[in-house]
């Protein structure tokens, strides 16, 4: 069953999700029914392809983003189904009835919620879209609808908004991942395939008495995070383009059964040459469609909507830099050539490794005895690799010289005072003082997506996946490159950390 999404009513713009609404319950269920190939009648969960047209088909009408609504669905009923084996809507101990569980709801056609499943998955979506637009709950970044994470307090409403769904645990501040709304946007990344930005709440936030069942008193309604939130993959237009958020095969159809017409390689960009279609297999309970595109050779396939995003046509050209007037006299750099035996004055370096040495940040290796001389001499060692214990000891003392100073050892292992500090702060370290093994990769050269991803994560305060860092690199010009030419598994050496540092803090103090 091949299944090509067809607007009911109005067109999709890029960038936001904005279909007019039909009112009419009746021609509505008629529509959907018809545009999924949708048995009305019948008391027989549809299959997987059926169900997912269902949402989201009634989740764009609507005005919401598809990826919630079939979260919520999974979350609610499991597996997506609506009847028991008798043919009954299943209705739970607390009167949540079917696909959408609606539970105790005013104003809906309890005899209907049970029989007629596009009515059910109506009534859930328009309870979810009366949730966003509500008045009382907090808004994320202004609250766009196109924002997977802008819901998250809707989706919290939709089961209720009680002590046990808190962002944080109000004792320790620590993030609640029991949470219905963790709950929910975790199927979203588990099924739609994509990452969501972890949202920095704190306890201070909230008010609640844990063993009551009064509702939370949200004590900040609005939220402005500096973080690349995540847009809805079902608004991309014939003729757009987008581009591959990693490497990914292109399929001949629709399904993963296909044969490979190809990869993309990640960050390449491709033109959308049709509207979005469902799965092949119907079998197959996949949350996310397809799109055909169009590589720049020409050649055409099919790629998982988790797969691409949006091209940011609006990016800020790269400013011309000012006229800096001739000066007479170059650079001296006969002290560092002094002090530093391996100090190079031609070396693209140069000029950063000095800000950090100026700073305390960098210090030479005064143990290299010279050959010749049978002197000890110091060594800035350039073209070493960075390992990632030495990482962290030269940005805590850029970021965190006190608490660097002050870092106790919680074990015979002498880095574990660092790496204490680092997990402090959220940053997904690979090594610890587990296993020799786990100790050893302390030493050992850190790749370039791990420096971003570490460096990002202590900006947030919070784990972000290296697709997140790197973007973020990008975006505030922490590195000069595309996502094509990062090349986050090459192993950095020790010039590059100045570099690195040198960018974040222009970036930090602009932040100021």
């Amino acid at each position: 069953m091949k299944k090509i999404f067809k607007p009911l009513i109005g067109a999709i713009a890029i960038g936001a999700i904005t279909l007019s609404i039909n009112t009419d319950n009746n021609v509505f269920a008629n529509d959907i029914a018809t545009a999924c190939d949708f048995n009305a009648t019948s008391n027989v969960n549809p299959d997987y392809v059926t169900t997912n047209c269902l949402l989201t088909e009634t989740a764009l009408n609507y005005n919401v983003p598809p990826e919630i609504v079939k979260a919520i669905a999974e979350g609610e009923s499991g597996n997506w189904r609506h009847f028991d084996s008798n043919g009954q809507a299943i209705v739970t101990a607390d009167n949540g009835i079917g696909l959408m569980q609606i539970t105790n709801q005013a104003g809906y056609d309890e005899a209907r919620l049970k029989s007629d499943l596009v009515y059910n998955i109506e009534s859930g979506v328009k309870i979810l879209d009366k949730m966003f637009d509500r008045s009382d709950l907090p808004k994320i970044n202004g609250g766009q609808r196109d924002v997977l994470e802008s819901w998250y307090f809707a989706i919290m409403a939709y089961n209720g908004t009680k002590p046990v769904n808190s962002p944080v645990e109000q004792a320790t501040g620590e993030r609640n991942a029991k949470a219905y709304q963790e709950k929910i946007l975790g199927f979203v990344e588990k099924y739609e395939l994509i990452d969501l930005q972890v949202l920095p709440f704190t306890s201070e936030d909230f008010q609640y008495d844990s063993n009551s069942r009064d509702n939370i008193k949200f004590l900040k309604m609005n939220y402005n995070f500096d973080l690349p939130l995540t847009k809805s993959k079902y608004s991309f237009e014939k003729g757009q383009k987008v581009s591959a958020t990693t490497n990914v095969t292109v399929r001949t159809r629709p399904t993963t059964d296909s044969p490979s017409k190809g990869t993309l390689s990640k960050g390449e960009t491709v033109t959308i040459s049709g509207p979005f279609e469902y799965e092949e297999v119907a079998s197959k309970k996949n949350h996310f469609v397809w799109y055909p595109v169009k590589r720049s050779d020409g050649s055409e396939g099919y790629v998982a909507s988790s797969y691409l995003d949006f091209v940011d046509s609006t990016a800020t050209p790269e400013p011309t830099p000012a006229p800096v007037p001739p000066v007479d006299s170059k650079p001296d750099y006969s002290s560092y050539i002094k002090q530093y035996a391996d100090f190079s004055t031609t070396a693209w370096w140069k000029d950063d490794m000095i800000w950090a040495i100026d700073k305390g940040y960098i210090q030479g290796d005064s143990t290299i005895r010279n050959a010749k001389t049978k002197k000890l001499e110091t060594h800035l060692l350039p073209n070493k690799q960075l390992t990632e214990a030495h990482f962290l000891t030269i940005f805590f003392r850029y970021a965190e010289k006190d608490a660097l100073a002050n870092a106790k050892s919680t074990s015979s292992w002498g880095r574990s005072g660092v790496y204490n500090l680092a997990k402090k702060y959220n940053m997904p370290v690979l090594a610890s003082e587990k296993t020799k093994a786990s100790r050893d990769l302390a030493e050992k050269g850190i790749r370039r997506g791990k420096l971003a991803q570490l460096m990002v994560s202590y900006y947030y305060g919070n784990t972000v996946s290296e697709d997140t860092a790197i973007q973020f690199f990008i975006k505030n010009r922490l590195t000069t490159q595309s996502i094509k030419e990062f090349k986050p598994n090459d192993i950095l050496t020790r010039a590059h950390i100045s570099a690195f540092i040198q960018r974040y803090d222009s970036f930090v103090q602009k932040q100021k």
